[in-house]
């Protein structure tokens, strides 16, 4: 290991020497060497916290839980955003133990709050159906002065045991809230409308959402209407539609605030005496749009909720009703278009919202849009297209990739076999230093192998291990399996790797 160490070592500099390994190991042993080279030098927190993301994102849990181990005992001021990231990485790897062992030890720590470790511990306690742990966790923890706010928490809570079809238990503890010093927020009250609705519980969802009247929509904010279209939706479902109608005046009028003017546009009788259900939600939902006071913010609400659901005609009408009072669509609405055409394999379509409307909207593509384009024609098996696509957009926008970008192509090439397109994708992928993941390598190696090109296979085989990544067994045996059909200059290579692994270093 040739490392230039300077005369002088600061924290931002030890960042950058680490930052720039692309083996993990590397890393950690240039980072554990810094105190022996300057005994006046010591890690502050940023420090810390960049080696133990790297460790983590690398697969090194047991690296990491000793870097954090030396972290607790320098006492060095920490993020609790560090703690988060490191819970994740021990559930992503199976120890949800070791996370919830984390938490608990944060005191230990000289970190003063914790509200981003505890949502994340509740959350992964959700996502894993631990709803009596979470519960445990929130009881013992919300009190204290290290969780800053509450109502995100309990919003996990909420919507875990409406997720258990325990709507009624959520509505109890939205009760609570008022004795726990929290404010239910708009997320609040959509999580627990949509768990009514889907426990049928219709009578409780229609009192919850006059609730909103004098609660949260005592302005008449139209960001509202995604909660409104819930119940309305779940009425007409029910074959409730004259029950739905009557609560979309009350929506109109108290929930919107919604002048009288708006009102007389439509006369709502007249509009619901069909008897066709998908007609009169659709009718609904235009009403809602009619019946609010323009703004932004309402409109990209219930846009990004019609894409969210797939439902694209309908939130297209949302976005002509939008263009035509003088509003401008915003990011979130876009990314929520390009998606829902995406899953709707509407590749065509989706590349036509970023090359015109995004432009004509003065709306800048983020690199996740351009990542669901290429995910999406690689799921039609159009993995070349998706490789020139993004050739061309380098090309005229400048960055817009990041590591999964270069994932998604050599999976989509790999997945196509064309796995020599994919090596050079991969090679792209190392110059711009992101370090492809295990199962890249593994996928790329074995499918080298099917094609004949071992020496191929053999030098990203070396590269892997390099970076610190130990190959799977199926890896080697497509090696083995070529290897005894291979010719001499080939044999003589994978050999010499061979020995080079079993030898000490």
């Amino acid at each position: 290991m040739n490392i230039i160490w300077p005369r002088l070592l600061t924290p931002p500099h030890l960042i950058q020497l680490i930052r720039n390994q692309k083996n993990p190991l590397t890393a950690l042993q240039i980072f554990n060497e810094a105190k022996s080279k300057f005994p006046n030098y010591r890690h502050n927190g940023p420090v810390y916290a960049t080696l133990i993301n790297i460790l983590g994102s690398s697969g090194r849990i047991a690296e990491m839980k000793e870097v954090i181990g030396q972290m607790k005992d320098d006492s060095c001021e920490c993020r609790d955003t560090v703690f988060a990231s490191a819970i994740k990485r021990y559930a992503k790897a199976g120890l949800v133990e070791e996370a919830i062992s984390l938490f608990r030890s944060l005191p230990q720590f000289n970190c003063v709050n914790w509200t981003e470790s505890f949502n994340t511990l509740l959350q992964i306690m959700v996502q894993e159906s631990e709803l009596d742990t979470a519960i445990r966790l929130f009881l013992d923890n919300s009190h204290g002065w290290e969780v800053k706010s509450r109502t995100r928490c309990l919003n996990l809570l909420i919507y875990a045991l409406c997720q258990k079809n325990h709507s009624d238990l959520a509505l109890q503890v939205f009760q609570e809230m008022n004795y726990m010093c929290c404010i239910p927020d708009r997320e609040t009250y959509r999580i627990l409308m949509r768990g009514l609705c889907d426990d049928g519980r219709l009578d409780e969802a229609t009192h919850f959402l006059y609730s909103m009247f004098w609660r949260i929509s005592q302005k008449g904010s139209g960001e509202d209407i995604v909660v409104y279209r819930t119940l309305l939706d779940a009425l007409c479902d029910h074959g409730q539609v004259q029950q739905a109608v009557d609560i979309l005046d009350k929506v109109i009028r108290k929930g919107l605030k919604s002048p009288k003017r708006s009102r007389k546009q439509f006369n709502l009788n007249d509009c619901f005496s069909d008897v066709d259900v998908h007609r009169a939600k659709v009718l609904i939902h235009e009403a809602l749009i009619k019946g609010l006071v323009p703004n932004s913010d309402c409109y990209n609400a219930m846009g990004v909720d019609l894409y969210t659901e797939g439902k694209i005609t309908e939130a297209n009408k949302v976005l002509y009703e939008m263009s035509d009072k003088g509003f401008r669509p915003s990011l979130p609405i876009y990314e929520a278009k390009v998606s829902a055409l995406c899953s709707e394999r509407k590749i065509d379509e989706a590349i036509q919202v970023i090359e015109v409307d995004m432009v004509e909207g003065n709306c800048v593509p983020t690199v996740g849009i351009y990542n669901d384009v290429l995910k999406g024609l690689c799921c039609e098996r159009k993995s070349i297209l998706a490789v020139k696509y993004f050739e061309k957009i380098s090309r005229r926008v400048g960055r817009v990739s990041d590591k999964e970008t270069y994932a998604i192509l050599v999976e989509g090439l790999c997945n196509e076999g064309r796995y020599e397109e994919g090596s050079r994708i991969l090679e792209r992928m190392l110059i711009k230093s992101y370090w492809p993941s295990l199962a890249i390598f593994s996928t790329l190696i074995k499918g080298l192998c099917t094609v004949g090109r071992l020496y191929e296979a053999g030098m990203w085989l070396e590269e892997m291990v390099s970076e610190g990544k130990i190959p799977e067994r199926c890896v080697w045996d497509s090696l083995v399996t070529s290897f005894c059909s291979a010719d001499t200059v080939v044999t003589d290579f994978i050999s010499s790797f061979v020995e080079q692994l079993k030898s000490p270093s």
